[in-house]
């Protein structure tokens, strides 16, 4: 999408298209949960596997209205439907050589670090509870998430992009985690955790990953398809598992208590709102002042 979009099509149309994922998070568990017994399991494969050619003769549909209807074909681009080459470590160079990127890269980082934090403060409060007791909590975890981050992405992401800009967008939720993360420390209880993982989750279906997807309309194409994979999987994929250590490192290894370790997530997502104020800034430069600007012309 953040090929398709430009910058100013991206703030009113990101957070609608998110909700996609929202509502086929929704209609994909109930397929099986209706008709297992009377498709069966092979149907149900073969059901999964149209699912996923669906999208491709509607990405060739999107690429022709890149040009026609969005008027979008030159967009960072010095040839239209130029072809990628270099090397497949350029990715890595792109990253490592621009501030932007990797502001984007440690905003994800903090990301994994609270998410990581919030899951196993919730998974070890939730030992306590039968089997039963635990699928009941999920569940109902689950549905609020998914019609939470419907309602926001439908009503509320697109206005808060509009009306208070890209820095209070994508700092929005890390803010909210922190507050969260610091009532947690003074008065530790579950459902409070419960809470706090169902605005995390939900808060990054509809605004945090709208806002994060983005920022990559303001870098060139090239970059958009070498660098960007490195942040989604190495940074992403790389600090979900240094954080699970840490927190490992903080329960197992200090013996902290949930209160000690909510603050240290707290402090975490105070850095991780603050990163994602200097990125909102830095969206909100003009065309000029782009981290690929000078490399275009």
């Amino acid at each position: 999408m953040s090929d398709l979009f430009n910058k100013e099509q991206a703030g009113r149309l990101f957070s609608i298209i998110a909700v996609g994922a929202s509502v086929g998070g929704l209609i994909g568990p109930t397929i099986p949960s209706f008709f297992s017994e009377s498709l069966g399991t092979d149907n149900l494969m073969l059901i999964a596997s149209v699912m996923l050619l669906i999208p491709i003769p509607i990405i060739f549909y999107l690429q022709s209205l890149k040009s026609s209807d969005l008027r979008n074909e030159d967009l960072y681009l010095r040839k239209p439907n130029a072809t990628i080459g270099g090397n497949p470590f350029s990715g890595f160079k792109m990253f490592f050589a621009n501030p932007y990127l990797l502001a984007i890269g440690l905003f994800i980082f903090l990301y994994t670090g609270v998410s990581s934090f919030v899951y196993f403060e919730l998974k070890n409060l939730l030992s306590e509870l039968s089997r039963v007791e635990r699928t009941a909590v999920w569940a109902k975890m689950d549905l609020a998430v998914n019609i939470l981050s419907i309602t926001t992405g439908l009503f509320a992401t697109g206005r808060i992009v509009g009306k208070f800009g890209m820095p209070v967008t994508i700092a929005l939720v890390p803010v909210l985690i922190c507050v969260g993360l610091l009532i947690l420390a003074i008065s530790p209880f579950l459902a409070a955790v419960v809470t706090l993982q169902i605005v995390r989750r939900a808060g990054n279906y509809a605004v945090t990953r709208p806002a994060r997807e983005m920022l990559f309309t303001r870098v060139d194409r090239e970059t958009r398809f070498k660098a960007k994979p490195v942040i989604d999987i190495v940074a992403y994929r790389g600090g979900d598992m240094l954080m699970a250590w840490l927190f490992t490192g903080l329960t197992q290894g200090l013996g902290l208590g949930l209160a000690a370790v909510a603050m240290v997530g707290a402090g975490i997502a105070a850095l991780w709102s603050m990163v994602g104020i200097y990125l909102g800034r830095w969206f909100e430069r003009d065309d000029s002042s782009s981290p690929h600007k000078e490399e275009n012309e």
